[in-house]
């Protein structure tokens, strides 16, 4: 493994621009709020909290050498992650992530992360070429991989010999991409963070509470999974239970990465020796915070 990392988180890291209002929105709306920009992307999200938990993440990406590649490789180096495995390419730019959150939540959101789906299997370099491992010698530690990454090379890592000692933990970037943890279902391979919504896109139906969505995963093939149903119940399952808790209750006032922070705690707490119910509660303990933050507008 990299000197000093505890954990590789693999997927995009780009520039966020966020849009946030105090007002409700709908298609249409025009309100004063705030924009900010600021470095994220699902593998981006999970480092910064995991480095907030003491851990010390090893990006594997893909970063333009444009000038706000640069800038973003220097805010991930100021906040101790490592950056010396990620792929910059000289023709890709950096990728971009735009969203709009009102006061009843998520209004709309686009993400452009083509240049990480163009650059495919080059972020993975150091993970076949010795580096931080090999198909005969596997990296044997922590991985957060996010569902950013194109189905072909997410099948690819499910099946690879160089990701066969690996502790997988894996979540879609959105919606949008839950089909892509296919190839981990059906290998019955890694851990599984999603949304009720992004179990049912998994499973072809529709779910009523987050244990109904567990149990359906498991019987799918998925080893362990988690799925969350925002101020509703989260639940946390593998072949010998399933445990189900209920967040705090809070007022939230953001949620993009709201997903992100609930996966990078619960794989801090059990880095920690947390056992499952523990975990568990201070992931959503962590997700609870996170949307509650004070957003000024």
């Amino acid at each position: 493994m990299t000197q000093n990392s505890d954990i590789l988180c693999i997927g995009s890291v780009l520039w966020d621009v966020i849009g946030r209002s105090a007002s409700h929105m709908r298609q249409g709306s025009d309100v004063p709020g705030r924009i900010t920009r600021l470095p994220g992307g699902v593998a981006m999200n999970i480092a910064m909290t995991l480095a907030r938990f003491g851990m010390t993440p090893t990006l594997l990406t893909a970063i333009g050498r444009d000038a706000e590649g640069d800038e973003l490789i220097r805010a991930c180096a100021q906040m101790g992650m490592r950056t010396e495995h990620v792929y910059r390419s000289e023709d890709l730019p950096t990728d971009r992530y735009m969203a709009v959150e009102g006061a009843n939540g998520l209004i709309a959101a686009i993400a452009d992360a083509h240049s990480l789906e163009a650059a495919g299997a080059k972020i993975l370099r150091a993970l076949f070429n010795g580096k931080l491992g090999s198909e005969q010698s596997p990296y044997d530690g922590p991985v957060a991989l996010d569902g950013n990454l194109t189905l072909a090379l997410l099948d690819q890592i499910a099946q690879s010999p160089a990701f066969a000692r690996a502790d997988l933990r894996v979540a879609p970037a959105s919606p949008g991409k839950a089909e892509r943890l296919l190839p981990f279902v059906r290998q019955g391979r890694a851990t599984l963070y999603v949304n009720l919504e992004e179990a049912g896109l998994l499973c072809q139906t529709e779910f009523s509470d987050s244990a109904s969505a567990t149990h359906a995963l498991l019987e799918r093939g998925a080893q362990r999974i988690l799925v969350t149903d925002g101020g509703r119940s989260a639940s946390e399952g593998d072949a010998e239970r399933v445990i189900t808790q209920t967040p705090p209750a809070v007022l939230v006032t953001r949620v993009t990465g709201a997903g992100d922070t609930f996966m990078a705690a619960h794989i801090a707490a059990e880095a920690k020796g947390a056992d499952r119910e523990t975990a568990l509660a201070r992931a959503l303990h962590a997700a609870a915070t996170y949307v509650s933050g004070e957003t000024p507008l």
